[in-house]
């Protein structure tokens, strides 16, 4: 069975090259579920075929020589380690292409984005298959550029700038990285994880490891991310597309954290040993940056992506913990953080879909009456991101703290109570913002409002001509516009912006009628003025009212969760509820792996 590795990454790669066939790009999105479909089923196999007997075993090697001349070969393989990041890899990418099927990319090009998502993928279980040193940094930069154009031709109104921050930083991070890997390579003399891993850094000089391991965790930091490095990453999120924001999130930053479990630790435990420390401080930094930047967002992607920094925080904490609770809580939150992170991501997507924002004062709360199963979906994601005992979210945060609570030995026990303390913290802080944003979107009256354009100016109300137009102007004309509101508030909006006259503004031909029929819009998508209005919007090329005070329809029905959105979140649901309720299905995996990693140089 050790072709399945090369099939995991070559199945991927080689359906990348045929979606560029005319023939197949009229039908790339199902393209891209069938590979990634048959992706999944590869990695289901690769599962089912592992000896969970032996985790911590480097098992279904492919080992083939690639580059002769410098000792260089093309070495893959699978443990306890990397095995459920294998997996979590492929259902995402499988999840986002169905999700895609359902929701057509707005920049167009559906099958230049199925391409760039099949290379993604590509890199990024190459990352998590990778035995040489540099193999892995071949598959860690693989995805910096498809991600890129992900950001840059599918994103909001501000993606150039925030996929060029995003490759300026992870660029930049790789470059540090390749000289670790580099000192790593001219004191060890191989690029061979696995002897590397099993020498627990003996041959290299107390020094050089230090300085390795320096190299190495700043570059695997960017990509994590940790605090102050972050900066990139909300950006990112914001103006990313959905399937962008979930890949990001549930895969790439994982692939930062994965270089610590695999290589920085294991290979440089002089190293390790000597910057836990700093590396705690950071991740608890994070925890609190991150928790308390949520607190201050207004848009509910930026607000998610924040929260990242915090919860990525906790996988830091637990690695510079160097004990086998704490790394087994890092890998655990890993996995974890990737699936309710990936959910919540989707659901903002479908909000932001629906309502054309993610102001989350915009959004004017109600949505569990609007909108209940998209509402309930939010809800549950967010006390599972929250760290809820019973949900996935909770055990990795806890055996990341209670690794802190008893660090490696040679490592300060009262240094790392402190962090204890300040993790802690941002277990309750984290509470708070979820539950304030929950009651600011879903709970409560919906109160139609756009948000302040200064401190001391009033909010406007939702159904003046200026809200409306801002927002669906701001939506594009493939976005849901709001839920329709009565005829009356309507009349009544008219009336508080000029008396109920038309102003050079709201020049579109409408017809409001005295008995309360609705407005009627002339069914353009950039229409401005009065018949944007009103119990809703008439479809294209229609000139009359609506009789009786009845509510019309809007050009798209403000539809609540869909089957193609089900199909991509409910397997999520599962998964969650599944490790929050079985944890061992996961630590059986990792714990046996994670003591082989550390060795004795390091754990006590």
């Amino acid at each position: 069975m050790s072709w399945l590795p090369i099939a995991l990454v070559g199945v991927p790669l080689l359906g990348a090259v045929v979606a560029t066939v005319p023939a197949v790009r009229d039908r790339a999105v199902a393209w891209g579920i069938a590979v990634s479909a048959g992706v999944l089923v590869l990695a289901v196999a690769l599962a089912a075929a592992f000896a969970y007997a032996h985790p911590a075993d480097m098992q279904l090697q492919s080992d083939r020589p690639w580059i002769p001349g410098l000792g260089l070969r093309f070495h893959l393989g699978v443990d306890g380690v990397s095995l459920p990041l294998v997996v979590l890899t492929a259902l995402l990418t499988f999840l986002c292409f169905v999700h895609l099927a359902g929701h057509p990319p707005e920049g167009g090009r559906p099958g230049a984005l199925v391409v760039t998502l099949l290379v993604l993928e590509v890199g990024m279980i190459g990352t998590f298959l990778a035995l040489d040193l540099l193999l892995f940094f071949v598959f860690f930069e693989v995805v910096l550029v498809p991600m890129y154009f992900v950001i840059a031709l599918w994103g909001g109104a501000g993606r150039r700038a925030a996929a060029v921050k995003f490759i300026l930083y992870t660029l930049l991070g790789s470059a540090v990285l390749l000289i670790g890997l580099l000192v790593v390579w001219t004191q060890a003399g191989t690029l061979d994880m696995v002897a590397l891993a099993g020498r627990h850094g003996s041959g290299m000089a107390r020094s050089a490891q230090i300085l390795a391991f320096l190299a190495i965790g700043l570059g695997l930091a960017v990509k994590t991310p940790m605090w102050p490095l972050h900066t990139w990453l909300p950006d990112a999120h914001t103006e990313a597309p959905t399937v962008g924001s979930v890949l990001l999130a549930g895969v790439l930053l994982k692939m930062g954290s994965y270089g610590f479990a695999r290589i920085a630790i294991p290979v440089l435990p002089e190293g390790a040993a000597a910057l836990a420390p700093w590396l705690g401080a950071f991740a608890v930094a994070g925890i609190a940056y991150g928790s308390l930047a949520c607190l201050a967002q207004r848009d509910l992607k930026r607000m998610i992506a924040y929260s990242s920094v915090g919860h990525m925080g906790f996988v830091l904490l637990g690695f510079a913990s160097l004990t086998p609770v704490g790394l087994n809580g890092a890998l655990f939150a890993n996995v974890a953080h990737g699936l309710i992170t990936g959910l919540l991501f989707f659901l903002a997507g479908a909000v932001k879909e629906r309502y054309g924002t993610a102001d989350m004062v915009r959004l004017g709360g109600g949505m569990l009456r609007r909108l209940p199963y998209v509402a309930s979906l939010l809800t549950f994601a967010c006390v599972a991101s929250l760290g809820l005992p019973g949900l996935a979210g909770f055990w990795g945060e806890m055996l990341a703290l209670l690794g802190a609570f008893r660090p490696a030995a040679g490592l300060s026990r009262p240094l790392f109570l402190v962090f204890m303390a300040v993790g802690g913290l941002g277990t309750v802080l984290t509470a708070a913002y979820f539950l304030v944003m929950l009651s600011r979107v879903t709970h409560g009256r919906a109160v139609e409002t756009v948000p302040l354009a200064g401190p001391l100016e009033p909010p406007e109300p939702l159904a003046t001509a200026e809200g409306v137009r801002d927002v669906l102007s701001g939506a594009g004309e493939a976005a849901e516009p709001l839920e329709p509101v009565a005829a009356g508030a309507a009349m009544a909006a008219l009336d508080r912006e000029g008396g109920g006259q038309e102003t050079q503004e709201t020049a579109r031909p409408s017809a409001v009628a005295d008995d309360g029929r609705a407005v009627a819009d002339d069914g353009r998508a950039g229409a401005t003025g009065a018949g944007a209005l009103g119990a809703g919007a008439a479809d294209a090329g229609q000139t009359g009212g609506q009789t009786g005070g009845q509510a019309g329809r809007a050009r798209r029905p403000f539809r609540d969760v869909t089957a193609h959105e089900l199909a991509a979140w409910l397997p999520l649901v599962a998964l969650i509820v599944l490790f929050g309720l079985w944890p061992k299905a996961l630590l059986a995996v990792t714990t046996p792996a994670v003591q082989s990693l550390l060795g004795s140089g390091v754990a006590p």
